[in-house]
């Protein structure tokens, strides 16, 4: 039985903001963009080239306050060139950190989430 991780949630204050930055600043694409009602909004964006997405909103239930979500870790071909890419784009990017188990670039949403992209090292 394969269990594949699809949808992860991260907590935002400010919808519209936090997918323009994920979507013109980052790169994601849009899947979907739904308002229920007036209580109820569901934003999904993927990644390039990632069949997980996340997904924010209004009225989702998430009980993670903005600014928590300091676990997701992005798998990369090239640390430098995702640096370049968000620093071309306006996004505050770490320095590429190396490390035994790979090159790392992070970097913060507005709400201070912070995401991790990780360039694996060669494999023999």
């Amino acid at each position: 039985m394969d269990w594949k991780i699809e949808l992860i949630f991260v907590p935002v204050t400010d919808v519209d903001r936090a997918k323009a930055f994920y979507v013109d600043q980052v790169g994601f694409h849009a899947d979907f963009d739904t308002r229920v009602n007036d209580e109820l909004r569901f934003v999904q964006l993927t990644p390039p080239g990632s069949a997980c997405s996340i997904a924010f909103g209004t009225g989702l239930g998430v009980t993670m306050a903005p600014g928590e979500q300091n676990s997701i870790q992005v798998v990369i071909p090239d640390a430098d060139e995702a640096r370049r890419h968000l620093l071309d784009n306006g996004v505050a990017a770490s320095e590429v950190e190396e490390l035994a188990w790979g090159r790392f670039v992070s970097f913060p949403d507005p709400d201070g989430n912070t995401w991790t992209l990780q360039e694996l090292p060669q494999r023999d």
